[in-house]
C-alpha cells in the first residue's frame, strides 16, 4: 500500500542492464520497485554494445512496463558502454500520443539532452539524476583541460530540469557550491537478501588458495584509471608484510586488466560477476578495499557491508556517510594514502576484529532497502506532477532553446 496515486513515468538512460555498472543496477532496482508500487514505466534506453546481446533487463514481464531501445555509439573511454544519439523528434511524437506524467533523465548524454528538450516543448515536468562526475573523470584520460567545460555542461543540463537527485548530502553541498540548483538527496538501497554473509563459500576460497583463516581482500568494480587501483595493490603488498598468505581478488574488467596483472601477478582476477555469483565472491572475502575517489556514491560499498565485510576506504561518497571508522571499517582522509594502507595492515593483523567489524557493517546497512528509496522517489515525483516544482521562473521554450549549451 502507498499514498501516492499511480503515475506514468518515462525514464531515459544511456545505460541499463545487461550493462554492468552502478548506474544501470541502481536504476533497474528503482524501476522494479516503482512497478511493484503500481506505477507505469516507459523505459528509453540505448541498445547494448554487443551484437546479439539481448536488450531486456532483469525485470520480468510486468504490466505497466515498456522498453524502447534506441541507437547509440561507443564511448571512447568506455567501449563497453554506448552513448545515446539525439532522438528528440521520435520522443516528441511518442509523448504527444502517450504522454507521461513525468520524464526522468538518468544520464546527461545527447539522448538525455534531446529528452529534456522534448519534454520541455510539451510542457512535461522533468527530473534528473546526477550519477557520474564526468568532469572529474577527464583528468584520468588526459583531458584535464576539458574539466571546467564538462562541469559547465553538466550544470547547464541539470539546472534546466525541475529537480536533480543526488545520492549523498556531501555531494549536494559540493554541487550547490558549484552553482547547481534544485537538488534533492535520494540515497541508494541494497538487497541484503542477495548480499549476505551466508553465501560464504569454502570451495570458492579454496580456488583462491585461501583456507578458513587466510586473509582475503576483494576489490569490485571497473579496472580503470579513475578507480585508483594502484593504491589497492600497495595496500595488498603491505598486507603481505603482515600475513604473507594474504590473497587479493579483483572482480571486474576494464582497460587496466593487463597492466594490473603485470604489476601484481599474484592477484586473482575473477572477471565480471553478477547476481548470486557476485554475492558469493563478496561473502567469501574478509575485507573490502575501496580506494576510489571518483564516485558520486559507490554501490559496492553498501554491497560489501551487507555481505559482512569490513571496508577500507576514504572519507568520501557512500563510505564517508555509512562507515563508522574503527567500528564497521576504516576511513582515511582523501589525501591520506598512507592511512589507507595502514588500515589494511591493521585489519589483516587482527582478523577476528576484522570479521567482527564486518558483522557490524551488515547491521548498519540492513535497513537500506530499495522499497524505501522508491517511496522517497515516489513522493518527489508526485510533487513535480502536481506542479510543486522548485523553479524561480520557467522560460519560454523559444528562449530555453536559444540559450541551451548543446553537447558536442
Amino acid at each position: 500500500m502507498h499514498a501516492s496515486k499511480p503515475f506514468r513515468l518515462a525514464v531515459v538512460t544511456e545505460t541499463y542492464p545487461p550493462d554492468i555498472n552502478g548506474v544501470a543496477m541502481s536504476l533497474s532496482r528503482l524501476i522494479n520497485c516503482l512497478l511493484d508500487r503500481g506505477h507505469s514505466i516507459d523505459l528509453y534506453r540505448v541498445r547494448p554494445h554487443e551484437q546479439g546481446q539481448k536488450t531486456e533487463s532483469a525485470i520480468p514481464a510486468k504490466s505497466g512496463f515498456t522498453e524502447t531501445a534506441l541507437a547509440g555509439v561507443p564511448i571512447p573511454a568506455y567501449p563497453e558502454l554506448r552513448m545515446g544519439l539525439p532522438a528528440g523528434r521520435a520522443l516528441v511524437a511518442r509523448w504527444r500520443t502517450e504522454r507521461p506524467d513525468l520524464v526522468h533523465v538518468a544520464t546527461e548524454g545527447p539522448l538525455g539532452w534531446s529528452a529534456l528538450r522534448a519534454a520541455r516543448s510539451l510542457g512535461i515536468p522533468v527530473s534528473s539524476d546526477f550519477r557520474t562526475q564526468f568532469d572529474h573523470y577527464s583528468s584520468h584520460y588526459g583531458l584535464a583541460w576539458l574539466a571546467s567545460s564538462i562541469g559547465a555542461l553538466l550544470r547547464a543540463f541539470h539546472n534546466r530540469t525541475d529537480l536533480t537527485t543526488v545520492p549523498t548530502a556531501a555531494l549536494k553541498q559540493d554541487l550547490s557550491n558549484r552553482g547547481f540548483k534544485k537538488l534533492r538527496v535520494l540515497g541508494r538501497g541494497v538487497d541484503a537478501s542477495l548480499f549476505d554473509p551466508a553465501r560464504r563459500c569454502g570451495a570458492l576460497r579454496s580456488s583462491w588458495g585461501a583456507g578458513p583463516d587466510t586473509p582475503v581482500a576483494i576489490c569490485v568494480g571497473r579496472l580503470a584509471a579513475e578507480k585508483n587501483l594502484d593504491l589497492a595493490l600497495e595496500a595488498f603488498r603491505a598486507m603481505r608484510d603482515i600475513a604473507p598468505d594474504s590473497r587479493l581478488v579483483l572482480v571486474g574488467d576494464g582497460p587496466l586488466r593487463e597492466a594490473l596483472g603485470q604489476a601484481c601477478p599474484e592477484a586473482i582476477f575473477a572477471g565480471r560477476q553478477t547476481g548470486t555469483e557476485l554475492a558469493r565472491h563478496y561473502a567469501s572475502a574478509d575485507l573490502f578495499l575501496f580506494p576510489s575517489l571518483s564516485e558520486t556514491f559507490g554501490n559496492v560499498v553498501t554491497e560489501s557491508m551487507a555481505s559482512g565485510l569490513a571496508t577500507v576506504a576514504f572519507r568520501h561518497a557512500a563510505a564517508g556517510e555509512l562507515i563508522e571508522s574503527a567500528m564497521t571499517g576504516w576511513l582515511s582522509d582523501p589525501d591520506d594514502r598512507r592511512g589507507f594502507i595502514s588500515s589494511a595492515r591493521a585489519l589483516v593483523a587482527d582478523l577476528p576484529r576484522c570479521r567482527a567489524m564486518g558483522q557490524r557493517a551488515r547491521e548498519a546497512v540492513y535497513s537500506l532497502d530499495w522499497p524505501a528509496i522508491a517511496s522517497q522517489f515516489e513522493s518527489m515525483a508526485q510533487a513535480l506532477i502536481e506542479g510543486e516544482r522548485p523553479m524561480q521562473s520557467r522560460p519560454s521554450v523559444a528562449r530555453l532553446r536559444a540559450s541551451e549549451t548543446r553537447p558536442v
